[in-house]
């Protein structure tokens, strides 16, 4: 890239765990002489010897040459004390997430290095104004927050604060690209793009667990087999760390002074006050001590209904029935239709998911017999299919139901009857959060999806996703959340409302 950092800049990490290593090692790959600084000097030695060895493992994987390997590694240097630093292009801290230590840090390496050396953070959660707010240049301060491992993902946050010098951000993002990574920008506030919008994905997993949904293993499935997301919420956040994953949203409801959007759960703070911290400790949601893990609860197989009627049309509903016709199951058009995109088994009626309970639609649509569908992300790939029923429903109604959906392929799972479900009201809230933060000038549109889909490997980005459900729909179902709950937390974002008034999308 025109704007990048040349190879024979010098590039500096600071802090040599898993993230300051898995940085020097892309750094070195991409061509730098790299210094590493850590106050213990075992712990760069160790570093740079897992570097080199993954090196040499990349070159057995015919992944580079072995020239290219050895040459990488040949790149990397051990810095005895932060003066060894004084020639560098371009520091990258990777230290504990401490303010004032990282304040102190930066204050120190001023006296060091030149005015022209870009200073960066790779913190997950701190301000990065605040962070150079005492500095003598803040304008060449910027974060640079890489995601675990390094070396595999490929989002870069490109963060800037107030002080940030536009174009010092413009050629760290080019340096980044340069990289092999995928920059996206971004401004300066609590949890960036990815750990903000990312909140809603824990956070209606959690309520639905604590609502008695369903087990962890289902909902895992469900947001799995039927979402599309590569781990379940509950697996994920095991695999992080509750007192992690429980600290930043401690972080970003305070830093938003208490928004109950991101009010944190008591049952994740039962787990941290318990030391069931996920695997790192044996135990969390899922126990790894004993090499057991539950199975998600799939309804029995039942017999295919009699008779399947469709009427009217959603992009949802036409989905299933395609499905279900190129399973070899026969579905009849209506000759009625009513409001409501619907599939009649014998005497149930099958709506989607709108934000509203089953029971509640039941009386609303006065139909008794009323079943429930969560979202998918494809109908005609998933696996696994969520349903609900009203209470007043006959529960041989249900059972046609079941039996349509197992007859076109689907494992099926049952939840309590919820607001919302599992994938939908999950899906709307990433949505809506992601539509604030464009809303809000933290990124833009194209943006946001990019990270969320390289940050965290989302199948799909939250506003493309909202575009194919239908924006309206969206904001019936988050619309129907907060008449339920009475929460202001499932509140429109007014962007989000603005785009269903003009009829326009966010791509």
């Amino acid at each position: 890239m025109r704007n990048a950092l040349g190879k024979t800049s010098l590039v500096a990490v600071v802090g040599s765990g898993a993230m300051g290593a898995g940085i020097a090692q892309v750094a070195a790959a991409a061509g730098h002489t790299v210094k590493l600084y850590d106050t213990r000097p075992e712990a760069v030695q160790k570093a740079i010897a897992g570097i080199r060895k993954t090196f040499g493992m990349l070159a057995e994987k015919g992944r580079m040459t072995p020239n290219e390997a050895a040459d990488a590694g040949g790149r990397l240097m051990a810095a005895g004390d932060l003066n060894d630093l004084a020639d560098a292009q371009l520091v990258i801290e990777a230290i504990v997430e401490n303010l004032d230590v990282k304040r102190q840090l930066f204050a120190d390496l001023e006296k060091v290095v030149a005015a022209d050396c870009i200073l960066a953070t790779n913190t997950s959660s701190i301000s990065v104004t605040a962070l150079a707010a005492k500095l003598a240049l803040p304008s060449r301060f910027v974060g640079m927050h890489f995601f675990n491992p390094v070396p595999l993902m490929a989002l870069v946050e490109v963060i800037s604060g107030l002080g940030t010098d536009a174009q010092v951000a413009s050629r760290i993002f080019d340096t980044a690209i340069a990289w092999g990574k995928v920059p996206v920008h971004a401004k300066s506030t609590p949890g960036f793009i990815v750990n903000r919008v990312a909140r809603p994905y824990y956070a209606e997993a959690l309520r639905l667990l604590n609502e008695q949904a369903a087990s962890v293993a289902t909902i895992d499935a469900v947001m799995r087999e039927a979402g599309g997301f590569r781990m379940g919420p509950f697996e994920l956040m095991d695999m992080i760390g509750h007192d992690v994953n429980f600290a930043v949203t401690q972080s970003v409801f305070s830093a938003y002074f208490n928004d109950p959007r991101f009010t944190p759960s008591l049952v994740q703070q039962e787990l941290v006050n318990a030391g069931f911290l996920g695997r790192k400790s044996g135990r969390g949601f899922y126990r790894y001590d004993d090499g057991s893990k539950p199975e998600p609860v799939s309804e029995d197989i039942v017999a295919q209904p009699k008779r399947v009627t469709v009427s009217g049309h959603n992009l949802l509903i036409d989905a299933l029935v395609s499905r279900a016709r190129a399973a070899g199951v026969t579905v009849t058009l209506a000759e009625n239709a009513g409001d409501d995109a619907m599939i009649q088994c014998d005497n149930a009626v099958l709506l989607v998911t709108d934000g509203r309970s089953a029971t509640q639609r039941a009386v609303e649509h006065g139909t008794p017999n009323l079943v429930l569908l969560d979202l998918a992300l494809d109908y005609g790939n998933a696996t696994r299919l969520a349903v609900t029923m009203a209470e007043q429903s006959d529960p041989q109604a249900y059972r046609a139901v079941v039996g349509f959906l197992q007859s076109a392929g689907y494992a099926v799972s049952r939840l309590a009857d919820v607001p919302g479900m599992a994938v939908m009201r999950t899906v709307a809230m990433l949505a809506n959060e992601a539509a604030d933060a464009v809303n809000q000038g933290v990124c833009d549109a194209a943006d946001v999806d990019i990270a969320m889909q390289k940050g965290v490997n989302y199948p799909r980005g939250p506003l493309a996703w909202a575009d194919s459900i239908g924006l309206n729909y969206v904001v019936r179902v988050l619309d129907n959340l907060a008449q339920v709950y009475g929460e202001d937390r499932y509140r429109v974002s007014p962007l989000l409302q603005k785009k269903v008034w003009s009829g326009k999308r966010f791509h």
